[in-house]
């Protein structure tokens, strides 16, 4: 599998950089962002909306790594992501601590109001894979929890963002819900009818990130 995995990679050097060199993507936004863990030891309500510089639409990826180190059990880490028009919408991604590393992924729209989609309390993220949310005006809302497809082609409708904000203790008498580390959150977006391969790099990135983390945490299990 290491060789399949070297192959796709250096085929993905030999081709994308010949696209790049022949067209490019003004609408291509790439933007990281690394949220200190003490930022998560909050409740909901107190929680800061931080504004970002760049407006992420049309289409849109966000890649979650966490490193948290947690405090108690019974900690979270919650990114949500504030729809630009309407801050009353969002997408969050919920991430538990260990032993169970529950995870769930909620929306919250003016029609349905607040909407777990996804939950699982066991196992429910991996912190040797990255998450990965991925959305676009006509395919909707996916989710990959890093080891599969969680949440597929959910109709949110359009959703811009260029806002975010993280919490993790559900009462403010909790315990720290994170001792140390941190989150780091990759966003891409852009048009793909302005040109769709400049997007192809990242996709093929994401997806070799995804097979990595099937690939260890098959070879853990077994």
């Amino acid at each position: 599998m290491k060789y399949l995995i070297t192959l796709i990679l250096f085929s993905g050097f030999l081709i994308f950089p010949a696209f790049a060199q022949e067209e490019t993507n003004p609408s291509l936004v790439i933007d990281t962002i690394e949220i200190p863990g003490e930022e998560f030891n909050k409740i909901a309500r107190d929680a800061a909306v931080i504004q970002m510089e760049k407006t992420h639409e049309v289409s849109w990826q966000a890649t979650i790594d966490n490193n948290l180190i947690y405090a108690n059990p019974d900690g979270n880490a919650v990114l949500k992501i504030y729809e630009k028009e309407d801050p009353e919408r969002f997408v969050e991604i919920g991430m538990g601590s260990q032993p169970n590393h529950k995870f769930w992924v909620a929306v919250k729209t003016p029609k349905e109001g607040y909407v777990v989609v996804h939950r699982n309390l066991e196992r429910g993220w991996f912190s040797e894979a990255k998450i990965i949310v991925s959305y676009t005006e006509r395919a909707g809302l996916t989710v990959n929890n890093g080891a599969r497809i969680v949440v597929s082609n959910l109709d949110i409708g359009k959703f811009a963002f260029d806002s975010y904000s993280v919490h993790g203790m559900e009462s403010s008498s909790d315990p720290p819900a994170v001792n140390s580390g941190s989150m780091t959150v990759e966003f891409l977006s852009g048009d793909p009818s302005k040109n769709v391969f400049a997007l192809f790099p990242f996709y093929v990135a994401a997806g070799i990130g995804v097979l990595v983390g099937v690939l260890f945490l098959t070879k853990k299990r077994s």
